[in-house]
């Protein structure tokens, strides 16, 4: 399924980074494998699988040395392309870290095993202070699990310059029904045919920033009862699934599949590079536009629905090991990254969303200062409804049966009902095997 480029909804092969995110690199400086006090380590060790929040992390250890006199603590870098492939062999071998960092799609298995700290039983009171959509994610069998580090959340980019020639505005734009405008503005902002192609949307193969927020603004769901997938039996899914393939293959208002399904970042390029005008992406995107993009854009709410504006929110938390040699010093390492002093230095620069509430505030600041309102993002984050993360245990194994059909269906080489039903079935028999 589609994939973002830090929150990683889901792992595997087709996993991309930000410029210096999740690239190949040596694990601590020396390039060796050592784990945590789980081990034999003489320092605590938090890993993590981002090299560009890793000068943010350090700056968050350092406070919490500083705040803990005698203990030390280690910031291990590990490449996405191998983090959570070495988590087997660690659990196995008593070399895991005493703290890390998960997706949704790869702590359930390990929750069950007793692998991970019991975050809501030790650090309970802590968690009116942590966002809840990532707190809900991350519960588990009654309890929470991790300590929420950061948080993914859906917006508009525009490129002001062509949505103001088309008479377009962004934050006016609905999908679906008998009130449609956002179709007529896509038309509206898409040029073909001459020397210069000009893409109205980012309509594809993207879990997150897409198909997965038209699923839930139209009022559907992906999975059901049991962590079973249950789209292709849901109308509403069917059709919101449907109005996508469309925005590619009959209007063609966005880039091909063959330019799209395999390749997250393409979209990205296009609007960057002024050839795209509406580009609905997630704060894991906003420093790479802020970078790349020559021209004068910003920020609206994502779509609104039939269902309303429903987004998808993700997150990623900090997770401790339940076999730590060190077990409460790994304890005060979990209460600190989710105090407000622990979790300053990743929204400081604006590189990463704080999911501990009280330092979003400095993610704001950070982009205020830079000329770009992120107040969709935070509002996105805040709503009341949200299209949640895929979910279970065996969630990667499911998405990984489903993609051949879901790929072929966005190439428009599938009818859509026809290519849900073979991805369900195909996601289904995968969990249940």
């Amino acid at each position: 399924m589609g994939i973002t480029r830090r929150s990683l909804l889901l792992g595997g092969a087709a996993a991309v980074g930000l410029p210096g995110a999740l690239a190949g690199c040596s694990i601590a400086d020396d390039g060796s494998g050592s784990g945590g006090s789980g081990g034999s380590g003489s320092a605590l060790t938090m890993r993590i699988w981002d090299q560009t929040l890793q000068p943010a992390v350090q700056k968050s250890i350092d406070g919490f040395k500083a705040a803990n006199s005698g203990v030390d603590v280690r910031v291990e870098l590990v490449p996405w392309a191998s983090y959570f492939d070495r988590l087997p062999a660690d659990v196995a071998g008593g070399t895991l870290p005493d703290v890390l960092w998960t997706n949704s799609s790869n702590f359930g298995t390990y929750v069950d095993a007793g692998t991970f700290v019991d975050v809501g039983a030790e650090l309970g009171e802590a968690t009116s202070g942590w966002q809840s959509s990532v707190v809900e994610q991350y519960t588990r069998s009654g309890t929470l699990w991790g300590v929420p580090q950061l948080s993914d959340a859906i917006g508009l980019f525009y490129n002001r310059d062509l949505t103001t020639a088309a008479g377009v505005d962004p934050a006016t734009l609905a999908w679906g029904g008998t009130m449609d405008t956002f179709l007529p503005a896509a038309q509206a902002l898409t040029v073909t045919g001459g020397a210069r192609t000009q893409y109205g949307f980012n309509a594809a193969y993207d879990l997150q920033a897409i198909y997965y927020n038209f699923v839930g603004s139209n009022g559907g769901q992906w999975q059901g009862e049991g962590d079973r997938y249950v789209f292709a039996d849901d109308e509403r899914s069917v059709e919101a699934i449907q109005y996508v393939v469309d925005l590619i293959n009959r209007y063609r208002v966005a880039p091909s599949a063959a330019d799209t399904n395999t390749n997250t970042d393409f979209s990205r390029d296009q609007f960057t590079q002024g050839n795209m005008a509406l580009f609905q992406s997630g704060t894991y995107n906003l420093k790479n536009v802020a970078d790349g993009a020559q021209f004068d854009w910003a920020l609206a709410p994502g779509l609104t629905g039939p269902a309303g504006r429903v987004l998808v929110t993700n997150g990623i938390v900090a997770v401790g090991n339940a076999k730590s040699s060190r077990l409460d010093e790994t304890k005060e390492l979990l209460r600190w990254l989710g105090t407000e002093e622990g979790a300053n230095p990743i929204g400081a620069e604006g590189a990463a969303f704080p999911a501990v509430t009280a330092a979003q505030q400095g993610f704001l600041d950070y982009w205020k200062g830079q000329g770009v309102d992120v107040q969709p993002f935070l509002d996105a984050a805040a709503a009341e409804k949200t299209m949640g993360a895929p979910r279970g245990p065996k969630a990667q194994i499911g998405s990984t049966a489903a993609e051949p059909a879901l790929q072929e269906v966005f190439a428009g080489r599938l009818p859509v009902a026809e290519g849900l039903k073979q991805a369900q079935d195909a996601a289904n028999a995968a969990i249940e095997a």
